[in-house]
């Protein structure tokens, strides 16, 4: 392990990291807003309830999906649940659990949404890189991600 400060390589790393996600967060965000007056955090979460069983979540299963706090993910369904995007139930199994529940009118949102979202995720982070630096990115994620899950196991 290196030295308390970061080398100038690994500055220069993580300071563009920092940068790229930032603007690349902002740029699909506001391109989804723009379109669909829909945030992409909020198109995040029909994403995730759309790949879900009978498009349904357990609220604390969403909300480490989606790495934010159960109060986070309560303020950020409340704007769905009002456009009628997402409604809440009551969990079957357990009466104590709430789902988010994907309506009609959200995947219709998600459906209209996702080609823009796509097109800018393919123009901002695949199309200027090579077969090989996309390789070479993906290796590098899943090496920190996995680096990462081990911090969360503890």
């Amino acid at each position: 392990m290196g030295g308390p400060w970061l080398s100038e390589a690994e500055q220069k790393a993580w300071r563009t990291m920092v940068s790229v996600h930032a603007r690349l967060v902002s740029r699909l965000d506001a391109e989804l807003l723009a379109a669909h007056d829909l945030s992409l955090r909020d198109y995040e979460v029909l994403v995730h309830l759309s790949e879900a069983d009978g498009f349904a979540l357990r609220m604390a299963e969403l909300a480490d999906l989606l790495v934010v706090s159960p109060s986070g993910l309560t303020r950020r369904l409340d704007g769905l649940v009002r456009d009628g995007l997402v409604r809440r139930q009551a969990c079957l199994s357990d009466r104590r659990g709430t789902l988010a529940v994907l309506s009609a009118a959200g995947r219709a949102a998600l459906e209209d949404a996702g080609p823009t979202h796509v097109a800018g995720v393919r123009r901002y982070v695949f199309d200027p890189l090579t077969r090989h630096q996309l390789m070479q990115l993906s290796s590098s994620l899943h090496a920190m991600k996995d680096v990462l899950a081990t911090e969360d196991d503890r």
